[in-house]
């Protein structure tokens, strides 16, 4: 359990946990996470009021050698919030923020949420076309963004693009990313490039607007909020069927997976977050911003992710948790200087957001001497449902997901219905439910019915359950290649391709075959020594070694790198897209 947790946590009756059948994965919780949790009744912004009470003068934020401390953190919310306020932005009202990981966020996302508003993330690489869609389905009035380039990326060229599209966008507040740098740093960063100012939308400059503003808490009281049904965000996700639609998720959803993942963490104030994957991302809010805020942590957090600023950080700050996905600790365990750094001080790490090959695993922990493991969540359940015990002589399960946590429920249902439970090692569609499922889709009714039944949200996950109670991602059912009548799933082909001594990365899709219907495609990116000493038959014979022969990739194509995310999750739709017709 945290260590004097900002709010009281009451567990649930005790109980006899290995007689619940209906949950056999709660036997294997450790003695201090408790089956149960009693969440905090409070808005989400109460995160940041308790931990000003608790620790004041401690640092919240560390960005590039710029400390904020949670005092000085909450001030800045206040007069983020009383400016949003004078703008006539009130309860309900979207209010958009469009940056990477800068101190900016964590205040304005606070600010934000205490003027009463909900927060819409964006992606600040998003095109003319998804800032436009986005603004107009989520109704934004006001939105903060970047006014400069950062290397080859201008932050705000392609929203210029947009926003006269957008009727409803009322306020834009630009800052830049030099604004919280320490002095010295900030003046050799050098002037950026000024934003022009259209007429019929008024501009703002951030750090001049916030200067007028007080830091007292907004008066805003008598906008009461029911934190079950007022939303906090809205979260823009592919979803299960790859359209673009916004997940509501409101302050007790945030709440709670925010407390259940420090719960599970077993994060408190003494640990040092280092915060390499993106706010805007669900994932990164919640796993890196929001649990920290809760239990008093430090971040320290990069705008992006680069290998060798992530090893000198968390060498120099003494790193102790470092939440990521697969391929930044790829990136890392491959680096050629990662012999020049310590990673002793890592503690825990949570993978997400794709599938941790057992093979990256092994060697980071070999490394740190930490524990990495893999976790699972999505956007719609804001985001983590089920995470690997994050102990050293815990049970490992290879390939698995973990289990459920605290409060939330899950179980495998039939692909065709989403209602009929398969019997335990069978496999169909993940299903779960807890307090952290999000109320539906914004402006998307026949969406929603179509993945929340009776609470239950239906993740588009393959998956099958064992007799403990550890949960197996199959794949996306997306994803599921269909050769000549023969399911097959790209993840496990991918790890066997990991298992091969010369394979850095790998990544399968299905591509048309006029004989087979579809046929496996693998795309494989070398270890820089083996690059022109392993050839596509020696591959494809490995695999073959291991897996039935219809499982086999038919093409394999080795490349230099891979298509990503921002957050580094490998894209195979934009793989399969690379294919000729």
């Amino acid at each position: 359990m945290l260590e004097e947790p900002f709010f009281v946590l009451e567990s649930a009756p005790e109980t006899d946990r290995s007689k619940e059948s209906s949950k056999p994965w709660l036997k294997f919780y450790p003695s201090d996470i408790p089956a149960s949790i009693d969440y905090p009744k409070e808005p989400l912004f109460e995160l940041l009021i308790q931990a000003v009470a608790k620790h004041p003068n401690k640092t919240a934020i560390s960005y590039l050698g710029r400390k904020i401390t949670f005092r000085e953190l909450n001030d800045l919310a206040n007069q983020f919030a009383n400016g949003l306020v004078s703008l006539g932005i009130s309860r309900g009202d979207k209010v958009a923020i469009m940056l990477p990981n800068v101190p900016q966020f964590a205040f304005c996302l606070f600010g934000a949420l205490k003027a009463r508003a909900t927060v819409v993330p964006f992606n600040p690489l998003y095109r003319e076309r998804e800032i436009e869609f986005q603004l107009k389905d989520s109704g934004t009035k006001a939105i903060v963004l970047l006014n400069n380039e950062v290397g080859k990326n201008n932050f705000y060229s392609e929203f210029e693009k947009a926003r006269s599209k957008v009727p409803s966008l009322e306020h834009v507040l630009v800052t830049s990313v030099t604004d919280y740098l320490p002095p010295l740093k900030r003046a050799l960063a050098g002037p950026v490039r000024k934003v022009k100012t259209i007429e019929t939308v008024n501009t703002i400059y951030l750090s001049g607007f916030l200067s007028k503003q007080k830091r007292d808490e907004p008066n805003t009281s008598a906008l009461s909020i029911d934190i079950k049904e007022d939303l906090a965000v809205i979260q823009y996700t592919g979803g299960t069927t790859g359209t673009s639609k916004g997940a509501m998720l409101t302050h007790y959803n945030l709440m709670s997976n925010a407390v259940a993942s420090a719960v599970w963490t077993r994060l408190s104030e003494k640990d040092i977050m280092l915060a390499a994957i993106p706010f805007f991302h669900i994932y990164g809010l919640t796993g890196a911003l929001l649990c920290s805020i809760y239990a008093g942590t430090t971040v320290i957090i990069l705008p992006s992710f680069n290998p060798k600023e992530v090893l000198e950080t968390i060498d120099k700050e003494k790193v102790s948790v470092f939440p990521g996905v697969p391929t930044m600790y790829v990136a890392l365990i491959h680096h050629p200087d990662l012999g020049k750094y310590s990673l002793s001080t890592i503690k825990n790490c949570v993978s997400g957001a794709a599938p941790l090959p057992a093979e990256v695993q092994k060697r980071f922990n070999e490394l740190t001497g930490g524990n990495l493991v893999e976790g699972y969540g999505l956007t719609e359940a804001s985001p983590v449902t089920h995470s690997n015990i994050l102990r050293r002589d815990a049970p490992a399960r290879a390939g698995s997901i973990g289990l459920p946590l605290p409060d939330t429920d899950a179980r495998i249902v039939d692909l065709d219905t989403g209602s009929r439970i398969v019997s335990l090692g069978e496999v169909g569609e993940l299903s779960v439910k807890g307090p952290q499922v999000m109320k539906g889709y914004w402006n998307s009714k026949s969406e929603t019915d179509r993945v929340l039944k009776d609470g239950w949200l239906l993740t588009g996950d393959i998956a099958w359950e064992d007799d403990d109670g550890f949960f197996y991602i199959v794949d996306r059912k997306k994803d599921m290649i269909d050769a000549s009548g023969f399911k097959v799933w790209p993840r496990e082909v991918e790890d066997v391709l990991f298992s091969h001594p010369a394979v850095k990365e790998a990544a399968v899709v299905g591509i048309r075959d006029e004989y087979r219907g579809e046929t496996v495609k693998a795309f494989v990116v070398l270890k820089e020594d083996q690059k022109g000493k392993v050839s596509e038959d020696e591959i494809r014979a490995y695999v073959r070694e291991q897996i039935a022969p219809y499982k086999v990739p038919k093409i394999i194509e080795f490349r230099d790198d891979l298509p990503k995310s921002l957050i580094g999750k490998v894209l195979r739709r934009k793989l399969r897209e690379s294919e000729p017709a």
